[in-house]
């Protein structure tokens, strides 16, 4: 689907749901809610969601939270709270004071689940886990392959008094039974079609320290209870989630009905579908815990950290996740339209400067050694207040090695033997020669330069159809370039195959063993010395690089290539 469909598609049903409800008076404000796991850094995923959050309640003049939905103590820790703070506040959205925890709740969810056992719409269960899955039953396909669901049965626990359920539960958050030998369920139907209400568990038994209430508590909710009540507890109207939680809604409501709290709406849209990329936190734990990358802030994974140390921007993730629009359905949405968001961005407000990857020495034989001239380059052709800065020139300098050629292919522009290209804010050179090693390989190119033919002034009359760019080699900086694609080769990541002994694909293999690609020996301007991390510099010729965080082992400052200038959304669309 492309973009401009996705946008037609439902862009404005959220809003057009909200102005409904506030013009039959369900509801006289708009108060919506981004509700984080701490399990697990943020991805470009959660960027939809908590763009479609916070911009919702400022549309309509309302507020939104920030909730921890902290209750499964086996997964969650405090850093992971710190790093979704982090890159929310990065992002540019505050929360102010709204910032709740579900696990401030505990004791009014555990009164609530009273209430609901006094109604007798709850129970105290001695089933294990394995027994209540087979007692609910599975989706089956039957003799014409439509999926049907047979009928569960009841748990023989489930017809259990009031008074015992209460006494029973009460021991349960009191300690006196082994992690998983009760569980508190809901009394629904164990006849519905939709699996989620018969009987769900609503309270299980953990041992498990939690970070924020340590050992207070050894019963914990379950996603599906704790949601809604916490939802009504901070008068949420609009409880905005992502399309999967839309077989889940009935029991949402059903939990608000029965706890008699306030009616909080549900309301699904598509989550994101980025091609090249996998959106779970399950996947991406996966890739961290067993070191296909660095961590979650590795520059090829689609976390937040990972995007902004890779170079991304929050205006240009803001602009991605607002034309991409809501839509109802899911689809994929083509990397590629990301990376054209950014490039939009970068081209705007990255500085200019020179740098070579791979260096080859281009020495000017009619400059003299001792002489050095400074060259006005321009910082940002798209901003005229980003000025200019002077670049030293020398007699040697450093040139791609892909700029010369011993023998030229057809329509090849740069330099050779006997052919003229400029120099990048400096002068027309023509080559002489070069010097090769003991095994043939080229260590140098030798060329003449034109003095009359400085930063192509209008004297200058002399025509060249290739431009290279260049540093001095006496005053350049020695820096590791970083360079990234798509962590994932296939569009699909977790579209596997089976392997060639038969064994079960995983979707790993689908991982880009050409990922990441470490350049010891690039040079750069002299400028590039003390750059801050997080610094995007477009790399004339080359793409957009950002300073990162770290250093080579050598002390050399790093930089991470962020995309490459060639803009293939435009061909994509074309096509489309």
């Amino acid at each position: 689907m492309s973009v401009e469909e996705n946008n037609t598609a439902g862009t404005d049903f959220i809003s057009e749901f909200i102005k409904e409800d506030l013009a039959s008076g369900k509801f006289n404000y708009v108060h919506t809610r981004f509700p984080p796991e701490p399990n697990g850094w943020l991805h470009i995923g959660h960027c939809k969601a908590f763009f479609i959050d916070f911009s919702m309640a400022e549309r309509f003049g309302g507020k939104c939270n920030l909730r921890f939905d902290d209750t499964n103590p086996e997964k969650e820790d405090v850093s992971y709270v710190e790093a979704i703070k982090r890159d929310i506040k990065w992002m540019g959205y505050d929360w102010e004071d709204r910032e709740f925890y579900a696990s401030d709740y505990y004791e009014y969810l555990y009164e609530l689940a009273v209430k609901i056992i006094k109604k007798g719409k709850a129970y105290v269960d001695d089933l294990t886990d394995t027994e209540i899955s087979e007692y609910r039953g599975t989706a089956v396909a039957d003799k014409n392959n439509i999926t049907v669901t047979p009928p569960g049965r009841n748990s023989p626990y489930r017809d259990r008094s009031v008074e015992e359920n209460l006494a029973l539960f009460a021991k349960m958050r009191a300690g006196e039974y082994a992690d998983g030998e009760k569980t508190l369920r809901a009394k629904i139907d164990m006849t519905h079609p939709n699996l989620l209400l018969r009987d769900p568990v609503m309270y299980r038994i953990r041992r498990e320290t939690h970070y924020r209430t340590g050992n207070s508590w050894c019963i914990y909710p379950m996603y599906d209870f704790q949601h809604p009540l916490s939802d009504a507890k901070e008068g949420i109207t609009h409880s905005l989630c992502s399309l999967e939680y839309e077989i889940h809604r009935p029991l949402y409501e059903w939990f608000i009905n029965e706890a008699e709290v306030f009616p909080s709406r549900q309301i699904e849209f598509a989550r994101l579908n980025l091609s090249h990329t996998v959106m779970s936190k399950r996947w991406l734990l996966k890739l961290v815990q067993d070191k296909f990358v660095t961590g979650w802030d590795d520059p090829r994974m689609p976390t937040i950290a990972g995007l902004r140390r890779r170079g991304y921007t929050p205006e240009a993730i803001r602009s991605f996740v607002s034309q991409i629009g809501i839509a109802k359905t899911d689809s994929m949405v083509d990397i590629a339209f990301l990376e054209y968001c950014l490039r939009e961005d970068l081209n705007k407000r990255a500085l200019r400067v020179m740098a070579v990857l791979r260096p080859l020495k281009l020495i000017i034989e009619n400059w003299n050694e001792e002489k050095t001239e400074e060259m006005e380059a321009v910082n940002n052709p798209e901003d005229e207040s980003a000025g200019k800065r002077l670049v030293p020139f020398s007699r040697e300098l450093w040139i791609e090695r892909e700029d010369f050629e011993e023998v030229p292919p057809p329509k090849y522009f740069r330099l050779f033997p006997g052919n003229s290209v400029r120099l990048r804010y400096a002068y027309i050179v023509t080559c002489t020669g070069f010097d090769k090693d003991a095994d043939g390989n080229i260590t140098a190119v030798r060329c003449t330069y034109d003095p009359e033919t400085r930063g192509g002034n209008a004297q200058d009359n002399r025509k060249v159809k290739g431009t290279i760019h260049w540093v001095s080699a006496k005053h350049s900086v020695p820096v590791q370039a970083r360079i990234y694609d798509y962590l994932f080769s296939a569009e699909k990541p977790m579209e596997v195959s089976a392997r060639p002994d038969g064994s079960p694909g995983e979707f790993t293999d689908n991982l880009n063993p050409k990922s990441l690609e470490v350049i010891e020996n690039a040079q750069g301007e002299p400028s590039l010395a003390d750059v801050p991390p997080g610094k995007v510099f477009q790399f004339e010729r080359l793409g957009y690089f950002v300073r990162d965080p770290d250093t080579s082992a050598d002390g050399k400052p790093v930089f991470n290539k962020t995309i490459g200038l060639r803009d293939t959304w435009a061909k994509i669309a074309n096509k489309g």
